[in-house]
């Protein structure tokens, strides 16, 4: 893809910018489709634009787009006038180039789903699938709308676990930074002092100055360690032996478990509800479900249900034989028999998403007193362990 400058007429007067083509007849088609009268196109280098790119795109922004996508098609705009649109007032710099190629493509005789999956990193199965049965079913205003429902909560959900996590990761973030720089410049200095003093120190304060030595010598080795751990551990988690075996650890984490199976459900029930909803057949939900659970282990379990699925058996009987809530089971069996499955995932889903509610409260709830607990005992006991020797020199000379 060539980056190419323009100018031109549009609806609101004179206009002009920047868009990526494959050559300058396909960025003219892009612009004509925007309805664009171009007077000068020009095309520029683009590495630096390249470099400056996003790479993804926020759920936030996502939603917005396609909420105001769905708007705009409810209101009986042609589909090509509302690419236009979104290619020029978009809040997402990525969703606004992407928008420019996908408005090319429906210009070239492509369907919108087709158009839209060509860019799978940011429109993934779940997006295209829904926009394919709603232009099948002509009822594409109604898709986009479920879709847009669906990943504003979804982004509300991912909010709510990062704000959980955000809070005990920050403080003890901050409190190795303060313990660090105690140990690596405050405690060699009273360590410096102290040696003039003749006399032996208490032990606290020989523990800690030998801790402040060992940390000196090990701070290098061991944020080099520390990021060469990290990097394995991102590397490991890009093969699929290596995520099975995280996220399975993951679920054996005593407080931070319970809050990711709530999460798991709420996302799979949600997913899976919508799909059917908008009318993809089972099979297909669950394949496009089981990619968006988040976890490995969740996602082994629903393509395990889609396979029993397809061998003729119901939803509920394979959900009977994996460690799934009794109440999820229950409501699915339910949804089966009444006919009324869509509904039954929803409230499954809304009902997770309060318990995810509960859990956030509870965990941020039980970590603040351990918070105070450790820093208090941490930054006290340095502190206490470093004054220990200037009290009793205090007491020997009164």
């Amino acid at each position: 893809m060539a980056v190419f400058a323009y100018r031109g007429h549009g609806a609101a007067g004179a206009v002009s910018g920047q868009l990526e083509a494959a050559d300058r007849q396909s960025a003219a088609s892009a612009l004509r489709a925007r309805g664009i009268v171009v007077t000068r196109i020009d095309e520029r280098v683009a590495r630096a634009a390249r470099a400056r790119r996003p790479t993804r795109v926020k759920d936030r922004d996502l939603a917005l787009y396609t909420r105001q996508l769905s708007t705009m098609i409810s209101a009986g705009l042609p589909i090509a006038q509302c690419l236009a649109i979104l290619a020029e007032q978009g809040e997402s710099p990525l969703l606004r180039q992407l928008t420019t190629q996908v408005a090319a493509d429906v210009a070239g005789g492509a369907t919108l789903a087709d158009a839209f999956r060509k860019h799978p990193r940011v429109f993934g199965g779940l997006f295209t699938n829904m926009l394919q049965v709603g232009e099948t079913a002509g009822a594409l205003d109604t898709i986009l709308r479920r879709l847009a429902s669906y990943l504003e909560k979804a982004a509300a959900l991912r909010r709510k676990v990062k704000a959980a996590m955000m809070y005990p990761l920050t403080i003890v973030g901050v409190a190795s930074l303060v313990v660090i720089f105690m140990m690596t410049f405050v405690i060699p200095t009273f360590a410096q002092m102290f040696k003039n003093f003749g006399a032996e120190l208490p032990l606290p304060t020989r523990i800690v100055i030998a801790l402040s030595e060992f940390v000196r010598a090990a701070l290098v080795p061991a944020v080099a360690g520390g990021a060469a751990a990290a990097y394995a551990i991102r590397r490991a988690y890009r093969t699929p032996r290596g995520r099975f075996v995280i996220d399975r650890a993951l679920l054996k984490i005593p407080v931070l478990a319970p809050l990711i199976r709530k999460v798991a459900i709420a996302r799979v029930t949600r997913t899976l509800g919508t799909l059917i909803a908008c009318g993809v057949p089972i099979l297909e939900g669950l394949r496009i479900t089981a990619r968006t659970a988040g976890n490995q282990i969740v996602e082994d379990t629903v393509m395990m249900a889609r396979a029993a699925i397809a061998a003729g058996r119901n939803l509920t009987e394979p959900l009977r034989g994996y460690p799934v809530p009794a109440m999820v089971v229950q409501m699915v069996n339910v949804g089966e028999q009444t006919g009324s499955m869509e509904e039954m995932l929803t409230k499954i889903a809304d009902f997770y998403d309060d318990e995810v509610d509960a859990a956030v409260a509870s965990l941020t709830a039980l970590l603040e007193p351990a918070m105070i607990v450790f820093l208090g005992v941490v930054i006290g006991g340095l502190v206490i362990a470093m004054y220990l020797p200037i009290f009793k020199l205090v007491t020997v000379m009164h």
